[in-house]
């Protein structure tokens, strides 16, 4: 059973989005709250599978309570997707790099909401790293950007520097291993051992590490 949390200061979004939980038999709801601190509050007693969480709430926004959420080692299992109105949003990347496993528009169609439920819940990324990119790139290179190397970049290997920097210009498992002439598997182990190192929680986040690290020119 997926539990779920659900975080949204509107009322008709709550319903619905509790209604199509509580229809699906794998799914069971874990609490809801109308603000950020509701959601850390619930999130650290109900320790949820998988957050949605709206950006913009009153007490604590979205982004606040996703890094709260994500620093908590009690919560180390819980993932928790974005719900943004529009895709490339400056809050989406905020919420990218302090750990959310991904985003989701509001105009999500609800068999999709559905999977990207049990996605995320499995571990996996929810955005494919070309999405991931499009967004991150978008806000992390404009003019303004500013390096920041992740404090452990320098525990990778020179291969596993140049497989994250291929994670962030959006390739897969496949297109590393065809790109670096190895097989897939020795690509995924690459790419699991940078996370590992780094301790990105998914390859999303990766992404993030990826540009400001500045491993990837824009």
């Amino acid at each position: 059973m997926i539990r779920v949390l659900i975080a949204d200061d509107q009322d008709l979004v709550r319903l619905g989005l509790r209604a199509l939980v509580e229809s699906e038999d794998d799914l069971a709801l874990a609490g809801e709250a109308s603000d950020g601190l509701l959601a850390v509050e619930l999130a650290r007693r109900e320790r949820p599978d998988v957050v949605l969480m709206d950006i913009r709430m009153p007490g604590i926004d979205g982004i606040e309570a996703t890094r709260r959420i994500v620093a908590d080692p009690d919560l180390a299992g819980t993932r928790v997707v974005v719900l943004t109105t529009f895709e490339l949003d400056e809050y989406v990347f905020d919420a990218l790099r302090h750990g959310a496993s991904g985003f989701l528009t509001k105009d999500t169609r609800p068999a999709e909401l559905l999977r990207a439920i049990r996605l995320v819940a499995e571990g996996e990324a929810l955005l494919s790293p070309s999405v991931t990119r499009r967004v991150v790139r978008e806000f992390a290179t404009r003019p303004s950007r500013v390096l920041r190397p992740h404090p452990r970049l320098e525990t990778l290997t020179d291969r596993e520097r140049q497989v994250v920097g291929l994670v962030g210009e959006g390739l897969n498992n496949e297109e590393i291993a065809a790109q670096l002439v190895v097989s897939p598997a020795t690509a995924r182990t690459h790419v699991s051992r940078a996370m590992g190192k780094l301790g990105a929680r998914d390859r999303a986040q990766l992404v993030v590490f990826a540009y400001q690290s500045g491993l990837v020119s824009g």
